[in-house]
Order: C-alpha cells, then structure tokens, then sequence
C-alpha cells in the first residue's frame, strides 16, 4: 500500500481515494481509485506503479486497460488500484459504491 501511494504521489495522480476492503470482500485489502490528466498520464501512473511494485518482489500483478489509457486496473493481489482519466472515473463512480456499501453493511455484486 505504501508503495502504491509513493507512486501516485510522484506521478501526480490526482484526488485520491484509499478504501479499506478488508473483512467486507475476499477481493482485496483496499482498493485505491486515483485519477490521472489525459491517457497518457493514465498510463504512465499504472505503469510506474507496476515497475515499482514488482521491484519490491510483488509478484502475481495482473493489469488491464494500459494501452487505452481511459481506466488501468491494477490487481497487486491485497491492493487493487483503478487510474482513471476524470471522466471515465465519473461515468463509473467505483469509490461512490463501495462507500456506500461500506456505509449499508451491503456488498457491491
């Protein structure tokens, strides 16, 4: 996790949001929804975070959606990452769900 956010900190991915899963889905520990300025952008944080991860010796990193650039998804195995161009993010409104199913005592499907 700490790797994750050094990253999207130096990347300057924007209005960050850490959602602590654990105990609510067999998924993941948290799930982090971040933002990147263009699909370039969107990219260039997926792939760094990736490289920085399987530095640490993270293994098993599956990632989806990097040569589009609209939505990465980033599955780290206890931390799931989702970078997102702003209106992508928008339109799907990930974070909105899981608080609110964190907040009902209800599971997203």
């Amino acid at each position: 996790m700490r790797i994750v956010l050094a990253q999207l900190e130096d990347m300057k991915a924007e209005d960050n949001v850490t959602i602590d899963l654990s105990g609510k889905t067999s998924i993941g520990d948290y799930m982090v929804v971040t933002s990147g300025r263009s699909n370039v952008h969107v990219a260039a944080i997926a792939d760094n975070v990736v490289k920085s991860l399987k530095a640490a010796g993270v293994t098993g990193i599956r990632v989806e959606g990097l040569r589009q650039g609209d939505w990465v998804l980033i599955d780290a195995g206890d931390v799931i990452v989702h970078v997102f161009r702003p209106e992508v993010r928008n339109f799907y409104s990930l974070e909105k769900m899981w608080q609110a199913a964190n907040t009902d005592g209800q599971r997203p499907s």
